[in-house]
């Protein structure tokens, strides 16, 4: 499976993956969803918001037990950020099947669409429209870099848009979803655990900072006469590294557009995107205030003119304790294996589709130990050693809650 995915998307000049919303790499990483599905008997369908299932039992059962991840990608983003957990579910579903375990409940795999947000700006986008945290309106009004609108995009890829909306139906049939995902940070390696129980997701969201000044001609305009954004924004971006570190938080300027973004041109326009997040809400409040207020100190130096806007935010999500204990119980009753300890529960401050689902079914989540800790780059890595190690992990857990 794994040999059969790596190439799609894959871009030979950075070795990192562009597989956006509804763009060609999709459509083939969907292609290998489905066979996956039609291969192991399992009933493939793709949903209202372009999420696919593929079921094994009869979805209409309820109370099913539910595992995947995504398959989309960050620009230039790492191989196992998504589809780590994807293939791992169809791994250990098969692993279900090698044990001759009966299933009592309905069992699906899943791959949620748009979970980065990499091409229209939002991330996880069809599990927001499922759970209805996103409305249709404001999913129609997305667009990306070259001006395509979401529905657009959705309608060249064979999906029709006009069915975007809420799907109480088909989450009312989950009784519980359960991600595997690595982990996008070292806490596992430095404590010597190929796996980990996830306790909760920090709060998080992205603000866009428009800086306005005035555009003119770099080689002519006196260094005094110029309103120059860019020099605000960088003054920005270091503010925002200051006051996480004074807050205890993350803050990441890591996207930028200029206008009209000539190299002999002083910029009219620097729009800023801030990625934030911190352990708990106030923290999180404390540094985004602290770093608009910079920004407005800068700009009202230099004449600029600055319009901040949250254009997303998911609140802290505490993983419901009752399915995170019988995880965890699930999994220190196994032979332990190398460490004999305890499987570790730690926090992560990236966002999941399982956490957005976690206001209208019962989620959990498993890592597994990415030996560096980087995440959303090419570098990004699990020893096959603990991906086989997550996949039986699942599978405990699965068979836990799905078999007899």
């Amino acid at each position: 499976m794994w040999r059969d995915l790596a190439p799609i998307g894959r871009h030979r000049g950075s070795g990192g993956y562009r597989r956006y919303a509804w763009t060609a790499a999709d459509a083939e990483c969907r292609t290998w969803f489905r066979e996956q599905a039609e291969a192991r008997g399992l009933t493939h369908e793709t949903d209202r918001n372009g999420n696919q299932w593929a079921w094994y039992g009869d979805p209409s059962a309820g109370d099913a037990v539910v595992t995947g991840s995504h398959l989309d990608s960050v620009p230039d983003g790492g191989a196992f950020d998504g589809p780590l957990g994807v293939v791992s579910s169809f791994a250990a579903f098969d692993e279900l099947r090698r044990r001759g375990a009966e299933f009592v409940r309905p069992f699906a795999v899943t791959n949620f669409g748009d979970e980065e947000g990499a091409r229209f700006g939002l991330a996880c986008v069809g599990s927001r429209l499922a759970a209805g945290q996103l409305t249709p309106e404001a999913a129609w009004h997305l667009r990306d870099q070259d001006g395509v609108s979401l529905p657009e995009a959705m309608e060249a890829a064979g999906h029709d848009p006009g069915t975007i909306g809420p799907d109480p139906e088909r989450l009312a049939r989950v009784g519980a979803f359960v991600e595997l995902h690595v982990e996008q940070g070292r806490a596992l390696d430095i404590g010597g655990d190929p796996v980990g129980v996830a306790s909760a997701i920090w709060p998080h969201g992205r603000w866009r900072f428009d800086f306005r000044g005035e555009a003119n001609h770099a080689g002519t305009t006196r260094l005094a006469d110029r309103r120059d954004p860019m020099l605000t924004y960088a003054e920005t971006v270091l503010a925002a590294r200051r006051e996480a570190e004074l807050a205890g938080g993350l803050a990441t300027f890591g996207k930028v557009a200029v206008e009209p973004n000539g190299v002999n041109a002083i910029p009219s326009l620097v729009r800023g995107w801030l990625d934030s997040r911190a352990a708990d809400q106030d923290t999180l409040d404390t540094l985004v205030g602290a770093v608009e207020r910079a920004a407005r100190e800068h700009a009202a130096t230099a004449g600029i003119d600055l319009d901040v806007v949250r254009e997303s935010f998911t609140p802290v999500v505490e993983f419901r304790h009752a399915l995170r204990d019988e995880i965890r119980r699930l999994l220190d009753g196994r032979d332990p294996g190398d460490t004999g300890r305890a499987v570790p529960v730690l926090g992560t401050g990236a966002g999941h589709d399982a956490g957005i689902l976690s206001a209208s079914v019962p989620t959990a989540m498993l890592f597994v130990r990415n030996p560096t800790g980087v995440s959303h780059s090419p570098a990004e890595h699990a020893d096959e050693d603990d991906c086989a190690a997550g996949v039986t992990a699942l599978a405990d857990v699965l068979e836990g809650l799905a078999c007899s």
